[in-house]
């Protein structure tokens, strides 16, 4: 008897477990799970080469600085080499005021001297991002302060 009710209970998960793997699957977004999404085009940067162009303005308090210019070419960016703070670590580059990188980015000394980058920032494009002029992938009603 029990090796009955055994092989039965084995039948029966058996057929339940091929039955649940020929259900047809679909995501919560509706479309078929095989479909994939088309990458958006690739578009250009706004901004030709550094200094060229306006800052762009913030649209909220404590946001990062947007970057104005293209990065096509520039270095990658490691702990080691930073082609950023070849420009950014300072006030005027090659006879052009440019932005300074924060206070928040250095530091702390307590003598006069030259304060030193802080090495924990090196990886500017977590927080500053180039633009592009590309329509929004999802609705956006953000409108933001400007008026700071």
């Amino acid at each position: 008897m029990k090796t009955t009710l055994k092989i039965s209970l084995a039948a029966v998960f058996a057929v339940a477990s091929c039955w649940s793997t020929a259900q047809h699957v679909s995501s919560m977004r509706g479309s078929e799970v095989p479909a994939t999404d088309k990458a958006p085009i690739e578009q250009p940067y706004l901004g030709s080469k550094p200094g060229a162009q306006k800052l762009i303005a913030r649209t909220f308090q404590e946001q990062p600085p947007l970057i104005p210019h293209k990065v096509d070419g520039f270095d990658d960016i490691n702990a080691t080499d930073n082609t950023c703070l070849d420009c950014h670590i300072n006030e005027v580059f090659r006879g052009q005021k440019v932005p300074r990188a924060g206070a928040s980015h250095f530091l702390p000394t307590s003598t006069a001297a030259k304060p030193e980058f802080d090495m924990k920032r090196w990886q500017c494009n977590s927080c500053h991002v180039p633009q592009v002029d590309a329509k929004p992938l999802v609705e956006n009603v953000f409108k933001g302060n400007v008026a700071q």
